[in-house]
């Protein structure tokens, strides 16, 4: 038997639909983690199938923190509907602040990097060990296109 508790936990850290979520625990025999799991492979591959499609929409992004730290960053997706759905701004702000905090070298980096939150403390907590790119994955899939992070730069005061 199902647990709804299980289903709404899994549809909150996921993203996916109920639906998906009751199949994939059904499909584990209930096991939580082993449910997690299948719901990651099939993101993933959602992900894969959609990288060949051409992104040629998407937002440029700026973020300065405290006057000292500054971020220009480029993502694109397929259409201008993804471009100016709120989701997908909030996604590229999240993404320049993730690069204010965390320094990445360059893209491969920051898609290997832990997902992180600044807490309003000054201090940077991450995200379950959710990745960047598994994090890019997930708004593949919510909004049925293909996202891609194409360049950054960060300056630092001083640097």
């Amino acid at each position: 038997m199902i647990n709804n508790n299980d289903v709404k936990k899994l549809r909150e850290e996921t993203g996916h639909g109920i639906m998906d979520c009751k199949k994939a625990l059904s499909d584990a025999g209930g096991d939580y983690n082993k449910a997690k799991e299948i719901l990651s492979a099939q993101i993933e591959r959602m992900a894969q199938k959609k990288s060949e499609r051409e992104t040629k929409a998407g937002l440029i992004e700026t973020y300065t923190h405290d006057g000292k730290v500054g971020v220009i960053l480029e993502v694109q997706c397929e259409s201008d509907f993804v471009a100016r759905n709120e989701e997908f701004k909030k996604l590229t702000h999240n993404l320049a602040m993730q690069i204010a905090a965390m320094k990445p070298r360059d893209i491969d980096d920051l898609l290997g990097q832990e997902w992180v939150i600044d807490d309003g403390t000054q201090k940077v907590n991450p995200v379950d060990g959710l990745l960047i790119k598994d994090l890019i994955n997930t708004k593949i899939k919510q909004f049925g296109e293909n996202i891609k992070i194409i360049r950054f730069e960060r300056y630092e005061l001083g640097e």
